[in-house]
C-alpha cells in the first residue's frame, strides 16, 4: 500500500490521536502517505444526555465504521474506552498500541481532592462508572451530568457549573493539559474503564493488506491487558448503561484482573481479583466477570435491568 486514510472523530482530542498514529505509520513505512478524515459523530454531537440512554458507547464508533465499509477509509483511531466490547461483524481490531497512564484525574479550581470538598459540592462526570465509585466513598458530594470534549468540560469547571470534574488522565496528558490535574486518582479509589488509556485502530477483517500494515504498531503487554478488561465487559453485557470498572496489568507472574460492578448510587459494589496466564487474556477476563456474578453482581444488574 501506498497511501492510507485514517478516519477519526473532529474533537481536538481524537485528531492527536489519529496524528500520532499517522506519524507512527509514516515513521514505520517509508515512503507510505497516511491521510486524515475527520468526522462528526452522534457521540460528539448529543451533549445533553447520557450516552447509555442515547444508544451508548457505539455512537462514537458508528460514523467511523460506515466511512470504512463504503470505502472513504482504511482505518479507525479510537480511544479503547470509547469502542463497545463487541465489534461489528467485519471488523477487527487490528492494533493496541502502548497504553498511557490508565487512571482518572481530579480535577477543581478549588479543591485539592474529593475529602476538601464541602458537602453538596458539585462533581461532573457523564460516567456512571466514576458516579459509582465517588458515590461510595464521598456521600455527601452531588454529581451533576457533565458531557463535551475535554476543553468544553474544563470551560464548565472555569465557569462555576461544578466544583471538580473527572476525566481520563490520558486525554489530559495528550492534550498537554496535564497541569490541571490536581490529583491522579489511585486505582484502588477509582478503578479506571476497560481499555483506558489505551488507543486501537480497527479496519475491516477482510483487509489482510492494512491489518499487516498496522501490525507493528502493536504493543503485546497491553494488548493482553486490555482484551481482558473487554472480556470481562463481555461478559456482563458489554454496555456503558453497567457501572462496570475493569483494570489489568502485566507483571514477570502473569496477569492480574480487578473489576467492580456497582449500583449507580454506590451503596452496592462488587468486587473482583484475579489472576492468570498473560497468553490468555480473554479466559482470565470471564473469570473475573463469574467472580463478579457470584459476590453480587447478578442482583445488581437485574435491579438495573428491571
Amino acid at each position: 500500500m501506498t497511501r492510507v486514510v485514517i478516519a477519526t472523530r473532529r474533537s481536538r482530542l481524537a485528531l492527536w490521536q489519529a496524528e500520532h498514529v499517522k506519524r507512527r505509520l509514516e515513521a514505520q513505512h517509508r515512503g507510505l502517505e497516511v491521510a486524515l478524515l475527520a468526522l462528526s459523530t452522534r457521540g460528539d454531537e448529543l451533549l445533553d444526555a447520557r450516552l447509555d440512554d442515547a444508544g451508548g458507547k457505539g455512537l462514537f464508533v458508528k460514523e467511523l465504521e460506515n466511512a470504512m465499509t463504503d470505502g472513504r477509509a482504511d482505518l479507525a483511531v479510537h480511544s479503547m474506552k470509547d469502542v463497545p466490547a463487541e465489534l461489528p461483524p467485519g471488523f477487527v481490531l487490528a492494533a493496541i498500541t502502548a497504553r498511557e497512564d490508565p487512571r482518572d484525574a481530579f480535577v477543581s479550581t478549588r479543591y485539592e481532592n474529593f475529602a476538601a470538598m464541602p458537602p453538596r459540592g458539585i462533581v461532573g462526570t457523564s460516567s456512571l462508572r466514576r458516579e459509582a465509585q465517588i458515590a461510595a466513598r464521598n456521600p455527601s458530594l452531588a454529581i451533576k451530568l457533565l458531557r463535551g470534549n475535554v476543553e468544553t468540560r474544563l470551560a464548565k469547571l472555569e465557569r462555576g457549573e461544578y466544583d471538580a470534574i473527572v476525566l481520563a488522565v490520558a486525554g489530559l496528558a495528550r492534550l498537554g493539559l496535564e497541569s490541571r490535574i490536581r490529583l491522579k486518582l489511585p486505582v484502588e479509589e477509582m478503578l479506571p474503564a476497560p481499555g483506558q488509556g489505551a488507543l486501537g485502530i480497527e479496519c475491516l477483517a477482510a483487509r489482510s493488506e492494512v491489518i499487516a500494515l498496522l501490525a507493528p504498531l502493536g504493543d503485546a503487554a497491553t494488548s493482553a491487558c486490555v482484551r481482558a478488561e473487554r472480556a470481562v465487559s463481555r461478559a456482563l453485557g458489554g454496555s456503558c448503561t453497567i457501572p462496570l470498572a475493569a483494570w489489568a496489568e502485566i507483571s514477570a507472574k502473569g496477569l492480574r484482573v480487578r473489576a467492580l460492578v456497582a449500583s449507580p448510587d454506590g451503596k452496592r459494589i462488587a468486587r473482583a481479583d484475579c489472576a492468570g496466564a498473560a497468553s490468555e487474556p480473554e479466559s482470565l477476563g470471564e473469570r473475573a466477570a463469574g467472580e463478579l456474578r457470584n459476590r453480587g453482581a447478578a442482583e445488581i444488574l437485574s435491579s438495573l435491568a428491571g
